[in-house]
Formats: C-alpha cells, structure tokens, sequence
C-alpha cells in the first residue's frame, strides 16, 4: 500500500467488469504516473492492490474517467407520471403519497418515495425563491431595518445596534449605532435621518419587530400606538413586510451587510460618539459617492431626483405619554426605576413627566424645569445647579443637633454643668 495516498478498497471480486474498476481518483493519478515512469503492470498491480486488470483498463483510458451509474428499475416506474404531478399538490409531503400510492398497488418502500420526492421539492424551492425586483419611484418609500455587530468601543467589546434608513429609490442611506433596539430607539433612528436627508418620504417599510407592529394578520396590521401617532406627526404611511418575508425589503437588507463589512470592519472606536460620527463620515464620503452595484449609478446624484416632503423646521417628536409625579424632599423624581432631579425649590410641588424620543421632560404647569436623557433602571441623575444654595458655603455640613438631656440610661452627673462667665467674673471680684 502506497503511504499518503488514499485507497478505494476494492478487491478484485468486487468489480463488475475492467471496464467499470471501482478505485478513486488520487489514486488512478497515482497509478497512471507510476505506469509514465516505466514501472510494470504487475508492479503497480501489487503496490496498489488492485488486479492487473484493472491497471490495464485506466492505462487504455488515460485519464481518470468518473464510473457510470446504472439506473435499476423501481416499483415506482409505473407510478411516475402521477407520482410528479400529484407531489405539489400534496406540499411534496411524502407520507401522505406513499399512503395514495398503497391505494393505487404500489408495493415498495417509503425511503424509495422519499428519494423521489425530494429532487420535486428542492427545483419547486429554487423557483419559489425567486422574485421580481420592485422599483420604486423618487420620494416614495424608504425601507428601515436593524443589524447588529460586535465592536470594541473603549475598553469592552459590546453590541452595538446598527439602525440603517434607506432610500429606495436613489439607495441613499444613514446609518446610526445604539445599544438597544427599543421603541426610542427606532423613533429616534426616524427623527436623524429624516434631518439627515432634509425631509420625509411618503412610506417607511419596517419589519415585524414588537416594537413597531403588534400584531401582523391576514386582514390587517396593528401597529404600535406609539409609532402609528409618529407617523402621523411626520405624515409617513408606516408600512410592515409579511412575515418570513424580508426580500420585500431587500434594499435595506444589503445596505445592512454594506454597513457591516464596509464601515465597520477592522475599526475600534473611544466611545458611542466617536462611533457615530465615524458612521456620518462613512455615509456621506464612501456611501454616498459609490456607483451602486444594482443601479449602476451614485446614489448622491440619483438623491436629486427624490421628492421627500420638507420638515419645514418641525420641531421633534415629543412622545405624549404623561404621567404626573410630586417631588419628594430630595428633590428626585422616580420615573421607570430610575430617579432624576429638580430645582429643590419644586420640592412639593407636582410636576409632569413627558417621555421623549431622547428622554425626559419634567414640566410645572407647562414649563419645562429639567430636562434628562434616559438612564438604566436603578441609577440616579443629579444636576448640581438643581441643588444651588442648598448646602452650606464650603460644603460644610449643618450644625448636629443637641444631645438628650433625660435619656434615663446616660449616667447622672456625668454632664458637665454649662454656666455664664458672667457669674465667674462675678466670684473673682468678690475674692471668692
């Protein structure tokens, strides 16, 4: 046996005939140069332990030749015709057609109708796949979508979300990283790439996360309230793909994977600000000026064509929820587990909470008084100016207050007695 090359085990008994000799490839390679080199028949015969006839059919040959397979006959040959246009119909299901076949006096085995089916299923996939790209005029719709990646930013290696907008018809995109996906984060992700581009597209196509769409049926889709009433406030129709569905928003899909592999690969960055204005840099420098791979064209120049609505100095999206909080005395204000603070002097006094894209708005009869992005539950936001005058000047802390006097475990007599000097001036001069 010859070292480092692999053998098809096959003993002369097994072969069919030396026309058709069962050995692989490596070694019919091997065979056919040991014979240019000059070594017998016989010699080479003993090496690989193949018969000599077979040595002489690949010398004749010349070339490995892969061996023909021989169709055998089924008991499913009289059943063909039927069994391939019955297939679709029944969803390729195997079981329910061998149970039809029995009934039609097919005697053979479930694994020789699976093996049947499954060539039908996999060529009716293929062309279940394929689609028709859809166009879109300028100005008509954008597509949005989320990625996410690991990057190092500082010292940890964390997720970041990568909100990616596109423009469906000039392939413009803005791209923006958060640590989350939440409902303030896609409202947020909206509002900069409405700024980014100047206006708003008549439609947005977004997927089927919870944070948008609650409910995806047959007749109709329930949208978030809360993105709904955004929609409305930008005059947007708010549009969701069906589900297992992602190619109806293909474009934003691969802008995606460009963000990925184009912006993002190889790269660290100090913080979520650095980041962020790396990915506004990458946009509008790489992004913008390419000539894009399915519109040949650069989406910059195309972005001329769009016809986004103007914002017209909209002021941003202020989320109405509401709630109403009274301050206690340490001037903190608990809102979704977390606390964040006042002017001291609110203190008693009752405030509302108006929950923003950003964060909180905290409001005495309509004017604001603080203002606070949205923390981690459990954490603490303190603004010193909202403690102004309310320490003592050099940080000293307040007088404590006085001892007990009648605590009746403290020891009698063990109080030094307090008096006036007066009354020590006054023994002095009467020579006491």
């Amino acid at each position: 046996m010859v070292e480092g090359v692999e053998l098809a085990v096959a003993s002369v008994a097994t072969l069919e005939s030396p026309e058709t000799p069962v050995v692989k490839e490596a070694v019919v390679e091997e065979l056919l140069a040991r014979l240019a080199r000059g070594e017998t028949v016989l010699s080479v015969a003993r090496t690989f332990e193949v018969d000599p006839k077979t040595v002489r059919a690949w010398r004749e040959r010349g070339r490995y030749v892969p061996r023909a397979r021989t169709r055998r006959p089924t008991k499913l040959d009289d059943f063909a015709a039927w069994l391939t246009a019955r297939a679709p119909e029944v969803g390729f299901n195997a079981a329910v057609l061998q149970r039809e076949l029995e009934a039609k006096g097919y005697t053979g085995s479930a694994m020789q109708v699976s093996r049947f089916v499954r060539p039908l299923r996999v060529a009716a996939g293929a062309g279940a796949e394929a689609t028709v790209r859809f166009e879109t005029p300028p100005g008509q719709q954008a597509q949005v979508d989320f990625g996410q990646r690991k990057l190092w930013i500082g010292d940890g290696y964390v997720a970041a979300h990568l909100f990616v907008f596109t423009l469906a018809y000039s392939r413009r995109l803005y791209a923006w990283a958060t640590p989350h996906e939440r409902l303030t984060a896609l409202l947020e992700g909206h509002e900069r790439a409405f700024r980014h581009f100047g206006g708003v597209p008549a439609q947005v196509v977004v997927d089927n996360a919870r944070v948008a769409v609650l409910h995806h049926g047959r007749d109709a889709v329930v949208f978030h309230p809360i993105y709904a009433d955004f929609a409305g406030y930008y005059g947007f129709r708010p549009w969701a793909h069906a589900p297992y569905r992602p190619q109806t928003k293909g474009k934003v899909e691969s802008g995606v994977k460009y963000v990925k592999r184009n912006a993002l690969l190889g790269k660290r960055f100090g913080s979520w600000d650095h980041l962020n204005a790396w990915l506004q840099e990458w946009a509008t420098t790489v992004a913008d000026t390419r000539v894009h791979g399915t519109t040949h064209e650069v989406p910059l120049a195309r972005f001329a064509a769009e016809q986004l609505t103007p914002l017209a100095g909209r002021p941003p999206y202020r989320q109405e929820r509401v709630r109403h909080r009274i301050v206690p005395r340490d001037a903190l204000v608990a809102i979704d587990g977390s606390r964040y603070s006042v002017p001291v002097h609110y203190v008693g006094a009752t405030v509302t909470i108006r929950e923003l894209a950003h964060g909180y708005q905290i409001c005495v009869d309509e004017r604001p008084i603080a203002d606070h992005p949205r923390l981690g539950r459990h954490r603490v936001a303190m603004e010193p100016v909202h403690y102004a005058g309310l320490l003592r000047p050099g940080g000293r802390s307040a007088l404590p207050p006085a001892p007990p006097r009648w605590d009746p475990g403290y020891p009698a007599g063990a109080d030094v007695e307090v008096r006036d000097l007066a009354t020590y001036a006054a023994l002095v001069e009467a020579g006491v």
